[in-house]
């Protein structure tokens, strides 16, 4: 059985962040999404495998001034 499609709202559930966030992971930092028509459908697997590989990291901002 193959693996269930899931929306931008499943995946925004499912990773604990808005929407929002979602499409500008699209956008910004190569999410794995494929559109279908109109709509943004991801499969778990591959956005998990794109979390723990660093995909959704913010950029350090703490490092000390010079």
């Amino acid at each position: 059985m193959s693996e269930p499609w899931l929306s931008a709202d499943d995946v925004a559930a499912h990773l604990g962040v808005t929407k929002d966030t979602v499409y500008t992971w699209i956008s910004d930092k190569a999410m794995p999404a494929h559109k279908v028509g109109r709509l943004w459908k991801f499969q778990a697997s591959e956005v998990d495998a794109w979390v723990r590989t660093g995909g959704a990291t913010v950029p350090d901002e703490s490092s000390p001034a010079e």
